[in-house]
C-alpha cells in the first residue's frame, strides 16, 4: 500500500491561493510580442485615459480642481488593475505631470493580503503641493509611499469640500472606482518608478 504524504489544510490553501493570484497576475500582464501596443500607442492611451480620471475627480470632489491647479505636480494612474485571491497585486501605468505638461510615465506596483476574489481597477491621483516634494520625487530612483514621504489620502466632506488638513499637506493622494472616490483607503507602501522607454 502506498502512503499518502499530507500537507495541512491551511498550509495547502496558502499555497494553492499564491499559486492562483500569480496565474492571473501572470495572465493580466503577460502577451505575446504583435498584441502589444507601441510606446506611441501606450502613451496616447494614458493621456486620455488620465484626462477621463481627472474629470471624474472633479464631479466627485470639485475642490480637487483647485488643488490640482495650484500642484507643483500631479501623477495620474488612471488604471491600476488589483488581480489575485488572498494574495493581491496591484499594477498600473500613469504620467506625471508638471504645468500641464507631461515629464514622463511611471509604473505602480503594491501588494495587499486580504480577500481579493476576482481583479478590480482603480485610480490613484497624486498631488505634489510643494516643490521640495516634487523634487524629490523626479530625483529619486524608485519612490514609496509611507518611505520615501507621507501621502495624505483626501478626505471629502459631505459637500464634496476636502478636508482642510489634507489640503495642507506636501503629497496629496486620491483614490477612486467606478462608483466614485474611495473612502478610508491607505496608500502607504506603494512603490512607484519611472519608465523608461515610453
Amino acid at each position: 500500500m502506498k502512503q499518502q504524504l499530507s500537507v495541512p489544510r491551511g498550509k495547502s490553501l496558502a499555497i494553492m491561493a499564491v499559486a492562483l493570484s500569480s496565474l492571473v497576475f501572470a495572465g493580466c500582464t503577460t502577451t505575446a510580442p504583435k498584441d502589444q501596443a507601441t510606446a506611441s500607442q501606450q502613451r496616447k492611451d494614458i493621456n486620455a485615459s488620465v484626462d477621463s480620471t481627472l474629470t471624474r475627480l472633479y464631479k466627485s470632489a470639485p475642490d480637487a480642481r483647485s488643488m490640482v491647479e495650484r500642484a507643483k505636480g500631479v501623477l495620474v494612474f488612471p488604471n491600476v488593475l488589483s488581480a489575485g485571491f488572498v494574495i493581491g497585486v496591484e499594477h498600473g501605468n500613469g504620467v506625471l505631470r508638471v504645468n500641464g505638461r507631461n515629464q514622463g510615465y511611471y509604473s505602480t506596483t503594491g501588494g495587499s493580503i486580504g480577500f481579493q476574489a476576482g481583479a478590480q481597477s482603480r485610480a490613484i491621483v497624486l498631488l505634489f503641493m510643494t516643490q521640495e516634494a516634487l523634487d524629490k520625487f523626479q530625483s529619486s530612483n524608485g519612490w514609496t509611499a509611507g518611505v520615501d514621504a507621507t501621502v495624505a489620502v483626501a478626505k471629502i466632506g459631505a459637500n464634496g469640500k476636502v478636508d482642510t488638513n489634507t489640503a495642507q499637506q506636501s503629497v496629496v493622494g486620491f483614490v477612486l472606482t467606478n462608483a466614485g472616490l474611495m473612502a478610508g483607503v491607505s496608500l502607504e507602501g506603494v512603490k512607484i518608478q519611472k519608465v523608461e522607454g515610453l
